[in-house]
């Protein structure tokens, strides 16, 4: 071979070699960059990641005091509202504080709290139709505004209700019910307290109101003119105390209402005048219900038309009952 030819190929690997090792150069550099190029998009990614996650704590930091301090204005306005001279804004007052309570699960309780307050504040009583009307008309527009937060309360312990207080505690210590209607209210958790309340006038309405499973005390209330509807009620648990309870005038109608679990207690209750009446009423033996050392005095109690009467409450007397006690009377087999 001719040392021409030699050279050329000589000449010609050398060129390939050159180009082999520049595009390995260039393929080794375009991986290089490319990795460099991915580290600064990932490090450019969690920047912004950690830019928008501050961002939005910022942002959520900000919504929740900008939402606390609504609803903490929404309060103050509410409860300035309870505390109008004019009934009108009073009632506008009472819905204002129920649709808070609604919209601020963590401070329910305490709108509750607010409402129950309004109905302990103390009450003037009927002037009578022998006052001035602009009094008769004062009282009435009161006595509106303290029937309106009894529904409102009642309207959210039924078992349709859109946003339920069921597990909240209701303080109605000392209240002046001369109506009022919790018909079909279902306390079922929580504490209910209608110790010391005074049930005076009017038709305060309890039909079909269950009892099943918060404590529910009527010890010390006084039930002393009007009408106090239990009809069909239902005791399905926890216990409810009559304790020392003054039974003085008006009537009070158990008719229909069923002890089925728990324990319904009127020890040291006084029945002293006006009709208590539980007819069609079921004493089935599930639920206890007792009279121990309750006192029999005056007025009408009667249990004599009994729904079921296969477990008698317990008595505090032996033989016959005392005058003005009605029991359900015992058939002869031989009359059956």
């Amino acid at each position: 071979m001719s040392p021409e030819i030699t050279a050329a190929i000589i000449a010609g690997s050398v060129g390939i070699v050159t180009v082999i090792a520049t595009v390995i150069v260039q393929i080794v550099g375009f991986r290089a960059t490319r990795a460099n190029t991915e580290q600064q998009i990932r490090a450019t990614h969690q920047d912004t990641a950690d830019t928008l996650s501050q961002q939005s704590e910022h942002l959520d930091k900000t919504l929740a005091e900008q939402r606390t301090r609504t609803l903490n204005e929404r309060f103050s306005t509410a409860a300035e509202q309870l505390g109008d001279d004019k009934p009108a804004v009073r009632l506008a007052g009472v819905y204002a504080m129920a649709g808070l309570a609604d919209d601020w699960q963590e401070n329910r309780q305490t709108c509750v709290d607010v409402l129950c307050a309004y109905l302990r504040m103390p009450y003037a009583p009927d002037p009578g139709q022998d006052a001035p009307e602009s009094e008769r008309l004062a009282f009435q527009a009161i006595r509106e505004v303290r029937h309106t937060v009894i529904r409102v309360i009642t309207a959210h312990l039924r078992s349709d209700a859109a946003v339920s207080w069921q597990s909240l505690n209701f303080d109605f210590t000392g209240v002046v019910f001369d109506g009022g209607d919790f018909s079909g209210a279902k306390f079922s958790g929580g504490m209910v307290n209608f110790s010391h309340a005074l049930f005076s006038g009017g038709w305060t309405n309890f039909r079909g109101a269950e009892f099943s499973g918060a404590p529910v005390h009527f010890g010390l209330a006084e039930f002393s003119g009007g009408t106090v509807d239990f009809s069909h009620a239902l005791f399905s648990g926890g216990t409810v105390r009559f304790t020392t309870t003054e039974f003085s005038g008006g009537t009070v109608s158990f008719y229909g209402t069923k002890f089925s679990r728990g324990a319904v207690n009127f020890s040291y209750a006084r029945f002293s005048g006006g009709r208590v009446y539980f007819n069609r009423a079921q004493f089935s033996g599930a639920a206890i219900v007792g009279f121990d050392r309750a006192q029999f005095s005056g007025g009408d109690v009667d249990f004599s038309d009994a729904g079921d009467w296969s477990f008698p409450p317990a008595f505090p007397w032996t033989g016959m009952p005392p005058a003005g006690v009605k029991l359900p009377r015992k058939v002869d087999p031989s009359e059956a």
